[in-house]
């Protein structure tokens, strides 16, 4: 379940419902638009994100139109491990053309912050959008002396005071899955912003388009495990990332994906149960900016 809709009718309305704009996420860098997927009078409208390829700005590092592609390519994958990180995915023609369009994390129940619909997730003409916690209490910017037990330091900076701060997350299985995924995935840009609450204390990641390059290029604030021997539940779900890469899971990439970034998420997943150890950090540019 992913805010309150089951994982099969999820998918199903992403790919046939019609997509209704009904705004813009002003701080994102690409063009991320807060939708309606309409699906008629025998299912209640679910919120959604559309990303369209045409409103992606070209990167350096990154060949142009391709980050949609990715953020299906990264909900693949999650769905292979069965931690069930990221939303429902998939990739379809939208009122300005071809994207993503994700299921959106609808702030969780008894919170104060419900959906208006009758429905888990179901939105209507005058919903209010609530935006969900970044970083869903569990990746935060504190005081040296402030950091609670159990979480594990990243960094040491300075604020714009010049006091001495620390980013750090929660030692947390929740996180430490996505730390996995994004090892998997090579994701350029894991911020705290981009880990999110669901329902029932589910802990998402989102914003997966900087992901899958042939080189290395692991940008994330979970740095806390690294070097950690991997638990035998990752090696296992690792194992069978190995066998799906090589069967159907390595097919529905290689739609989505150039070969040469199919092939070495397949050496990713090796390395890892080679090495039997989570990476650590290597180089300078290891912590996305800004953190959240």
């Amino acid at each position: 379940m992913f805010a309150g809709v089951a994982e099969d009718a999820a998918l199903a309305q992403l790919a046939t419902g019609q997509v209704q704009v009904r705004g813009r996420l002003a701080d994102a860098s690409n063009a991320t638009l807060y939708c309606v997927l309409d699906a008629g009078a025998q299912q209640p409208a679910l919120a959604c994100v559309y990303k369209p390829v045409a409103g992606e700005r070209p990167l350096w590092d990154f060949p142009d139109d391709t980050l949609a592609r990715r953020e299906v390519a990264s909900y693949a994958v999650s769905a292979a491990t069965g931690w069930h990180v990221v939303p429902p995915t998939v990739l379809r023609d939208g009122p300005l053309g071809p994207g993503s369009v994700q299921l959106w994390l609808q702030a969780p129940p008894g919170r104060g912050e419900d959906p208006p619909g009758d429905e888990p997730g179901e939105v209507d003409d005058a919903e209010v959008v609530v935006l969900p916690q970044p970083g869903a209490g569990l990746i935060d910017i504190t005081g040296v002396h402030e950091v609670a037990p159990g979480w594990l330091p990243v960094l040491r900076a300075q604020d714009h005071s010049g006091h001495p701060v620390v980013l750090a997350h929660a030692d947390d299985l929740r996180l430490r899955r996505i730390a996995v995924l994004d090892a998997v995935i090579n994701n350029a840009d894991r911020k705290g912003g981009h880990v999110l609450p669901g329902w029932d204390g589910a802990v998402h990641g989102v914003d997966h388009g900087l992901t899958f390059h042939v080189e290395p290029k692991l940008r994330t604030v979970l740095w806390g495990w690294g070097g950690a021997r991997l638990l035998a539940e990752e090696r296992e779900v690792l194992a069978r990332l190995r066998s799906d890469l090589d069967g159907r899971l390595g097919e529905v990439l290689a739609d989505l994906l150039a070969v040469e970034e199919v092939v070495a998420t397949l050496e990713r997943v090796e390395h890892l149960l080679a090495t039997d150890r989570l990476p650590r950090q290597r180089g300078q540019r290891t912590i996305p900016w800004p953190p959240f």
